[in-house]
């Protein structure tokens, strides 16, 4: 086990050349340019207070043993304990954790939850490995960062390939060790062991709250408006259940084995069922396949990006027809893309406000936990609502005073938080 403080500057901008670390690195240099702010402070802000990586030993359910790399990145501490999902996944690397992690941070921060940002995963493909082996992985990994989370410290969530069972068996094992039962160390697990009603969809729920706001605000009405939308996991799934729900015409869907589409609309329930049942949109008979990368061109009102980082880039993002895209995934747009869909006249509400339901009612669930008082689903709901489309009028406020993009505007309010709660801490000793 390494344990690590941030690294230095050079490091730091070496490897944010490229990726999504790049992208959060981007974003930060020009909110920084923006507020005005020094160079330490900007120092503060792009490296990580902490960051852990760990060997994760794997006893395999044939009896071989095999060495896992997991890692745990904690950005910022200035508004509260940090905060942020794990991630199983192949595609996990050091780099991506820490983009994840700064992003949290100011999805924290433009919400008002009172945290800061974090991140974690394992360099793990989860559909090739059993229950049980998911499980020694998951306890293993928590005892190996176990010194640096806790409910005051560091909240873990779930994340890509991970779940409310996993956040079950962190909790169990954190607790074990710990001498007590300590349901406020993770959020997203069951509501029988202190989770909150609400928690699994509220990620989509917010995403859908924030798209609905969206569309009305260029004038669209939802009752016949069109949507596609891009990764069918946890959040995509759900965003296009309630986005059928409210009345849009969600014409196709695509996940990482392919795509479907119908030019009156799909089933959205129907698709979910076959999901269910095969693990893939494809081959769904209610719909036709088209080639995935054609998604994003489609001619809809609406485009939500729910799967992986970087999806649209400065290749794709000229054909784009969308009139408003709700960014469901982390990071789904480089800074090229960006700048083509801003020039476009494409509206693009970024990640840190539309798919922060997810952290805000992991924070009602927090609460909940610390007062052993819990809230209706319903208060749970109306809550998430609240505080989604408050962010959203005032960074339309925001942007109408500053004429930024909504990300710039989302970005530079959020930073500007982060350095002012820095500012008045001060540096000790």
């Amino acid at each position: 086990m390494t344990l690590d403080t941030a690294p230095p500057r050079h490091e730091v901008a070496a490897s944010a050349a490229e990726g999504p670390l790049g992208n959060a690195h981007s974003q930060l240099r020009s909110a920084v340019a923006t507020l005005g702010l020094d160079d330490g402070i900007h120092r503060m802000l792009a490296q990580p207070r902490r960051e852990i990586t760990v060997q994760v030993p794997l006893r395999r359910d044939d009896g071989s043993v095999e060495v896992l790399t997991g890692h745990r990145v904690q950005h910022n501490f200035a508004r509260g304990p940090a905060k942020g999902g794990i991630r199983y996944s192949p595609a996990v690397t050091l780099d991506e954790v820490r983009a994840l992690a700064m992003w949290m941070t100011w999805k924290c921060s433009l919400v008002d939850v009172p945290y800061g940002g974090a991140k974690g995963g394992i360099t793990i493909d989860p559909r090739h490995y059993s229950r049980d082996e998911l499980e020694r992985v998951t306890r293993r990994y928590t005892t190996e960062i176990l010194p640096i989370i806790g409910p005051e410290r560091d909240i873990p969530a779930p994340d890509i390939g991970t779940d409310e069972q996993t956040m079950a068996w962190m909790m169990d094992t954190y607790s074990v060790s710990v001498g007590h039962t300590a349901p406020g160390v993770v959020t997203g697990k069951p509501v029988s062991v202190g989770g909150s009603l609400g928690r699994s969809s509220a990620t989509s729920q917010g995403v859908v709250h924030i798209a609905l706001a969206a569309l009305a605000h260029l004038g669209i009405a939802r009752a016949g408006a069109t949507a596609a939308v891009q990764g069918f996991g946890k959040v995509g799934a759900g965003a296009a259940l309630i986005l059928a729900e409210a009345g849009v015409e969600v014409l196709a869907v695509s996940d990482q084995y392919g795509a479907v589409h119908h030019p009156d609309g799909l089933d959205v329930r129907a698709l979910d069922q076959h999901v269910a049942a095969t693990g893939s949109v494809v081959g769904f008979s209610g719909a036709e396949s088209f080639p995935p990368e054609q998604l994003l061109g489609l001619d809809v009102d609406l485009l939500v990006p729910a799967a992986v980082e970087g999806v649209r880039n400065e290749h794709n993002a000229g054909p784009v027809q969308a009139k408003v895209i709700v960014e469901g995934a982390n990071g789904p747009t480089t800074g090229a893309a960006d700048e083509i869909l801003s020039a476009n006249g494409v509206l693009v509400v970024p990640d840190i406000l539309a798919n922060a339901g997810g952290v805000i009612v992991s924070y009602f669930e927090w609460v909940q936990g610390n007062q052993s008082y819990w809230w209706t689903e319903g208060e749970v709901n109306h809550r998430l609502e609240q505080r989604m489309l408050m962010a959203w009028n005032d960074l339309l406020e925001t942007q109408c005073r500053t004429r930024l993009t909504l990300r710039e505007a989302a970005t530079v309010t959020a930073v500007e938080k982060v350095a002012h709660a820095h500012q008045v801490r001060g540096i000790y000793p």
